[in-house]
């Protein structure tokens, strides 16, 4: 690194990559056991370049049994059985979406590779019925239930808004994919999905009841981003080569930080901010206040909603809404602020107990 410093995993998604090529890695594998062993079909939301892909990534290793990998960490501590699953791990971030068939053949592509270990079967001729088959195979096949991982489940559904045909047909054909979750259970150890936004109702979820969405959950505020606590405990010697750089103190530069990149709160219960990630680590690496995770660019859904909507952007730290409306996304709604909240662009800010109306507000200085 130019600076010296720890080697800093910006733009690192992948457990293994940042643990075998010696970086610094904020550890929070005692909640990814505390996920594991009380949860078996889970969902999480979190704003885009939140740490979502590395939590996969690391859900991955663990049930892969790579017990090297977590040498130092907590999870040591607390796995003592390190049994190896087979795990499907499905990641729909690699593609744009414009068309039907773009996402026929990542499922197809992401099915193919699977068939090569666990065989197929010539009737198998739709997608849910090879994904189905598959599920099948490989449990009977390896002696362990199958681990299911889904990252941004949601990137064809948000990239087909304002186009409602294409998002029906994405819509249609996602959700006959995943509700193959709920038939082959008997097959299934643990499945994960995330995404920036959840699609509600008549949509893609509407099959899987079982499904439990940990969002807004108290527990697990903190899996993904990090707390204060956490960058003065991993992070000090930056913190400290930051407020050099810019002339500062080290309060003055924690302070600076907390104003930019802090305010994320993701449940009424969360009194603690979560600073953005990527916002963080691209500071320590230049020494230099930026707009980092503003400038990767904002959502062409993002900016497709509002345009389509004329949804005025005063009104935005006006809005008073249910958990409902903040939870999942009605791909009839013609209301952005869902979208708004679960992109990142609004956190959390008051709650409303005698009427259960939660405020929002812009988390931070770089957002706002």
């Amino acid at each position: 690194m130019s600076n010296g410093l720890k080697r800093l995993p910006t733009g690192i998604q992948t457990f293994d990559k940042i643990r075998e090529g010696n970086y610094l890695y904020v550890d929070k594998t005692d909640l990814v056991y505390c996920l594991t062993h009380e949860y078996s079909y889970v969902f999480l939301s979190r704003p885009r370049r939140f740490g979502k892909s590395l939590l996969t990534s690391t859900l991955e290793a663990y049930f892969q049994g790579r017990k090297e990998l977590f040498e130092g960490l907590k999870m040591m501590e607390l796995e003592k059985e390190w049994i190896k699953y087979p795990v499907f791990h499905l990641d729909l971030n690699q593609n744009k979406y414009e068309t039907p068939e773009s996402l026929v053949n990542e499922l197809n592509d992401f099915l193919s590779s699977l068939e090569e270990k666990y065989g197929t079967r010539p009737s198998e001729t739709q997608l849910a019925m090879r994904f189905r088959g598959l599920i099948r195979r490989a449990a009977e096949k390896e002696g362990r239930n199958v681990v299911i991982l889904v990252d941004e489940y949601d990137k064809p559904m948000l990239n087909a808004i304002g186009n409602p045909q294409l998002q029906e047909a994405f819509r249609s054909e996602l959700k006959a994919f995943y509700s193959v979750l709920k038939s082959q259970d008997r097959y299934i150890k643990f499945a994960f999905l995330t995404g920036v936004t959840k699609f509600g109702k008549i949509s893609v979820f509407s099959d899987l009841n079982h499904l439990f969405d940990i969002s807004m959950s108290e527990n697990f505020g903190t899996l993904c981003g990090f707390t204060e606590q956490e960058i003065r405990e991993y992070f000090s010697e930056e913190v400290a080569a930051l407020a050099q750089k810019n002339k500062q103190t080290v309060d003055e530069a924690y302070a600076c930080l907390k104003e930019n990149y802090d305010g994320y709160h993701f449940n009424r219960f969360q009194t603690e901010g979560i600073y953005n990630p990527f916002s963080l680590l691209s500071t320590f690496k230049d020494l230099t206040y930026g707009e980092y995770w503003f400038e990767t660019g904002t959502p062409t859904y993002l900016v497709t909603l509002l345009q389509n909507y004329n949804y005025q952007l005063d009104e935005l730290t006006q809005e008073q809404v249910t958990a409902d409306v903040l939870n999942s996304i009605d791909p009839s709604s013609q209301n952005p602020i869902p979208v708004i909240y679960q992109s990142g662009y609004l956190t959390i800010s008051g709650y409303d107990e005698e009427f259960e109306l939660y405020s929002l507000d812009f988390p931070n200085k770089e957002v706002e």
